[in-house]
C-alpha cells in the first residue's frame, strides 16, 4: 500500500525551483477519452500513473477553457484515487503548450463577451494553482514550446523536465498584458534579477538554461524521453525520491554556452535591479553606449518594443509577487487580468494581439505611447478590483487534513 506524504511549500535548493506535493494514485491500460468536447486533452494510464496530453498541436496546444476544464477534472479524481501514484502531463507535436488561446481571446474581447474572457482564466488559473497545490508528484515533460499559460500548468508542479527542443518565454509585455498564470510568483524567485528580464524582455531560454536557473529540475535530449516515459510508468509508487532518481538516472547533464543570458548575469543584475521601468531603460542604454555589446543592445530594443504600460505593470507585479504565496499571486494576476480585458485603462492588449499574432505587421500603436505618459494612478489601478461588485478569484481550497 503506497504511503501518504507530507506536503511541502514551494523552496528554492541548489537552484532548484520545486514544489513538494504528494499523496497517492491507479492502475489501467492506455487510455482515450472517446467524447469529442475531450478530444483536446488525452489520457494515457499505465500500472500506478496517468499521463494528460495536450492534444491541439496546430495550435501549439494553447490552452482554452474546454481544456483547463477537463484538466481540472481528471487531476482532480486523480488525486482523489488512491490506486495512482503520480501524474505526468505532455503535449503533441513540437509544443508543450505555447500559452492561452489569445487569438481567440481577442475576438471575445472585441465583441464584448466579457464574461467567457473571465471564464477562461479563472478556469485556468484555478486549475494551475491545482497543480501547484497537488498532493501527488507531478512530471511535465516540456518538450518544445513553453510559453505563458503552459509555464503554468507546469512550473508549479513537482518536476519539469526540459529538452534540446524546449523554448521557454513570458513574451506578455509584447502583446500589451502582463506575465500572469502565476508568473509573478516563479518568476519572481528566480536567481538575482533573472525573473525581472524575462518578465519585461520576453526573451527565450532553451531547456539547458532552464533547469540550470530552476524554472525546470531535470534535463534530457529529447530523444530520450519515450525511454524516460517508459521507465516511469513502470514504476508503482507515490514517492517523489523514486520519480526523481528515475529521472536522474536517465537524464542528461548540460551547462549553459557562452553566448547564454545567464553568462551575463553580472550586468543582467546591475541594470535591472532599479526600482522604476525608466531608470531599467537607462541603465541598458548606458551598458550599451560603454560596451556595444550585441545582448545589451538587443535587450534595450525588445525593452523598446513592449507596451510601456505593460512594462511598468509587470515590473510591479514581478516585486509584489517576491513576497507573496502563490495563491495572494493568481488572485492579483487575476484582477490585473480583468482590468486587461475590460480596457478601461488601455486598450493596448487587444492592439498588441493584432499587430503580433492576428494582422502580423508588427507595429503595435500602444497606448500609452511612452514610459513618460503612463501614470502612476494607471499603474494602481490596474491592481484595484475591477469594481466592487467583481468578485476576487476563488481558489479552491483543501482540508488541512489533507497536508498532514
Amino acid at each position: 500500500m503506497m504511503q501518504r506524504k507530507r506536503v511541502g511549500w514551494w523552496f528554492f535548493t541548489k537552484a532548484k525551483l520545486s514544489l513538494n506535493a504528494y499523496r497517492n494514485l491507479s492502475s489501467s491500460q492506455h487510455v482515450i477519452l472517446d467524447n469529442p468536447n475531450h478530444s483536446q486533452v488525452l489520457v494515457e494510464g499505465n500500472g500506478c500513473s496517468r499521463m494528460a496530453i495536450l492534444n491541439r498541436p496546430s495550435a501549439l496546444n494553447a490552452l482554452n477553457t474546454n481544456m483547463a476544464a477537463t484538466l481540472h477534472k481528471l487531476y482532480r479524481s486523480w488525486e482523489d484515487n488512491p490506486d495512482i501514484g503520480f501524474v505526468m502531463m505532455k503535449g503533441s507535436g513540437r509544443a508543450f503548450a505555447a500559452g492561452g488561446d489569445i487569438v481567440a481571446l481577442y475576438h471575445l474581447i472585441n465583441k464584448g463577451n466579457m464574461e467567457a474572457c473571465k471564464e477562461f482564466f479563472r478556469t485556468a488559473y484555478c486549475f494551475m494553482y491545482l497543480i501547484g497545490t497537488y498532493l501527488k508528484p507531478h512530471v511535465a515533460l516540456l518538450n518544445g514550446i513553453t510559453m505563458g499559460g503552459g509555464a503554468g500548468v507546469s512550473i508549479p508542479g513537482t518536476f519539469r523536465v526540459a529538452t534540446d527542443k524546449t523554448i521557454f518565454a513570458t513574451p506578455e509585455v509584447h502583446i500589451g498584458f502582463h506575465p500572469d498564470a502565476a508568473a509573478s510568483f516563479y518568476l519572481s524567485h528566480l536567481p538575482g534579477h533573472l525573473g525581472e528580464y524575462l518578465a519585461l524582455t520576453g526573451e527565450k531560454l532553451n531547456g539547458v538554461e532552464m533547469v540550470t536557473c530552476g524554472l525546470a529540475t531535470h534535463y534530457s535530449i529529447s530523444a530520450r524521453l519515450p525511454l524516460i516515459e517508459e521507465q516511469l510508468g513502470k514504476l508503482v509508487t507515490d514517492d517523489p525520491s523514486v520519480i526523481e532518481a528515475t529521472l536522474e538516472h536517465y537524464g542528461d547533464l548540460a551547462h549553459p554556452d557562452s553566448s547564454s543570458v545567464l553568462q551575463r548575469i553580472e550586468i543582467l543584475d546591475k541594470c535591472f535591479c532599479h526600482d522604476t521601468v525608466e531608470e531599467i531603460v537607462d541603465a541598458m542604454e548606458n551598458a550599451a553606449s560603454e560596451t556595444k555589446d550585441a545582448w545589451c543592445i538587443s535587450t534595450l530594443n525588445r525593452l523598446k518594443e513592449a507596451s510601456p504600460l505593460s512594462l511598468k505593470v509587470a515590473l510591479r507585479s514581478i516585486r509584489e509577487g517576491r513576497f507573496q504565496a502563490l495563491d495572494q499571486c493568481l488572485v492579483r494576476e487575476y484582477r490585473m487580468t480583468l482590468q486587461a480585458i475590460h480596457r478601461q485603462i488601455s486598450g493596448d492588449i487587444s492592439e498588441g494581439v493584432r499587430a503580433r499574432v492576428v494582422d502580423k505587421d508588427f507595429a503595435p500603436k500602444w497606448d500609452p505611447p511612452t514610459l513618460e505618459n503612463v501614470s502612476q494612478d494607471m499603474v494602481d489601478q490596474y491592481f484595484f478590483p475591477l469594481n466592487e461588485s467583481e468578485p476576487d478569484l476563488e481558489l479552491p481550497t483543501k482540508s488541512r487534513e489533507a497536508f498532514l
